[in-house]
């Protein structure tokens, strides 16, 4: 562990509010709502001040689980946990929310050590959990760089939270828009003017 680590009182104390605090802001500001899909990338080990990969920690993720589910509770998304690399970045879900979306299954049961702290203990925690190999998450939250991109929508628009960092651990976060397609002509509401523009031809 790092001094700065050892000399907290308690470095996990504030863990679970303040993953509380951004998922909210996240939400506000992203209009996260019920039935969405919320991917979450953590590193315990960049939580805990170290290098991610080498020093995982479950009570790091029991705090992060915390903070997600008293969100959860309240607005009703649906959190996805990314594995880590060596399970090839899959992500552990509810199955049936799996089957609600459609998404193709694999095989394999996350530990510490292949698939990271936060995804074993969400398999574990989750009820009916399981894995899947990739999900279009409407919105994500990174707690340690752990690059959760390609479980995202397009578009991905960053959000910056208040909070900067979960313990020693890197926050970056995103929610998802439809694309704007068109060009200079295009309109993307249904004003009065829009409503006009559309009552001309283009063909």
């Amino acid at each position: 562990m790092t001094e700065a680590y050892m000399n907290d009182r308690d470095p996990l104390e504030s863990i679970a509010s303040n993953v509380e605090t951004i998922i909210r802001e996240l939400a506000s500001a992203g209009g996260l709502s019920a039935g969405q899909l919320l991917v979450i990338g953590v590193s315990t080990s960049e939580v805990l001040g170290q290098r991610i990969g080498t020093a995982g920690t479950l009570d790091a993720a029991e705090r992060i689980f915390a903070g997600v589910e008293t969100v959860r509770k309240e607005i009703g998304f649906h959190p996805v946990y990314q594995c880590c690399e060596h399970l090839n970045r899959a992500l552990v879900i509810e199955q049936p929310v799996a089957e609600r979306f459609g998404l193709e299954l694999v095989s394999a049961v996350p530990i510490p050590k292949a698939g990271g702290s936060m995804a074993a203990f969400a398999y574990r925690t989750l009820p009916g959990a399981c894995l899947v190999e990739t999900v279009a998450a409407h919105a994500g939250i990174d707690i340690g760089d752990t690059l959760i991109g390609m479980h995202l929508k397009r578009v991905a628009v960053p959000v910056r939270p208040s909070i900067k960092s979960i313990g020693s651990a890197h926050v970056t976060m995103a929610f998802t828009r439809p694309k704007l397609i068109g060009g200079i002509r295009a309109v993307y509401e249904l004003d009065g003017a829009a409503a006009e523009q559309a009552s001309g031809t283009c063909d």
